[in-house]
């Protein structure tokens, strides 16, 4: 199924193979990045939209998640941030944006809203995507979808926390992740002696 042909994503869906051109500030060249390649790499995929360049909450959510980059990267993730600009207005804002100076995952032009319809964010209304973070796991189902209005930033450390307990559980698919666990912290095992236990798990 074509991409512009297929109804918006639920988490727990595959993901359709999609394409989209990149400016790479690592290098500072365009390019092209495209899910097919991320599986075949076996990487995750870290899809960050956002409404538009040259705006306001944007560079500080952009920024935010640059901080974080290398620890995404370290859990085998790839990030891509995504607007509806074109890869010339990337360009253009990350060099002259100070609050973009340490941004150096790709960041991903859909001028056409294709891939943001895919995901559910995009606004018709102002042909912009709405705030949209979503991981996507290595065999390609998204496995985490958050989804802001316009004047909502976020917060990076969640992404990355989020991150964190879907690599551990995919290594323990028998297990469940609590509310704000971390690396090292208990987690659960669903099972017909936990009913309401819970409490005494935790301990």
């Amino acid at each position: 199924m074509n991409v512009l042909d297929h109804p918006p994503l639920q988490v727990g869906a595959d993901v359709p193979d999609f394409e989209l051109e990149t400016y790479e500030p690592a290098t500072g060249q365009f390019g092209k990045l495209s899910l097919a390649d991320l599986k075949a790499r076996n990487k995750w995929t870290i899809l960050v939209f956002y409404p538009a360049d040259f705006t306001f909450v944007c560079p500080t959510e952009l920024a935010d998640l640059a901080d974080k980059y290398e620890a995404l990267r370290a859990l085998g993730a790839e990030v891509v941030s995504v607007s509806t600009d074109t890869k010339f207005a990337h360009l253009a804002w990350r060099h002259s944006e100070k609050l973009l100076a340490g941004v150096q995952y790709p960041m991903a032009a859909d001028p056409t809203g294709a891939v943001s319809r895919l995901f559910g964010v995009y606004d018709a209304a102002t042909g912009l995507a709405l705030r949209g973070s979503f991981i996507i796991n290595p065999a390609g189902k998204l496995v985490s979808a958050e989804v802001n209005f316009y004047n909502v930033g976020r917060n990076a450390d969640e992404l990355l926390r989020k991150m964190e307990a879907n690599v551990y559980l995919m290594k323990h698919p028998d297990e469940a992740c609590p509310a704000k666990w971390h690396e090292g912290a208990k987690t659960l095992k669903p099972s017909e002696k936990l009913v309401g236990r819970v409490f005494e798990a935790l301990q």
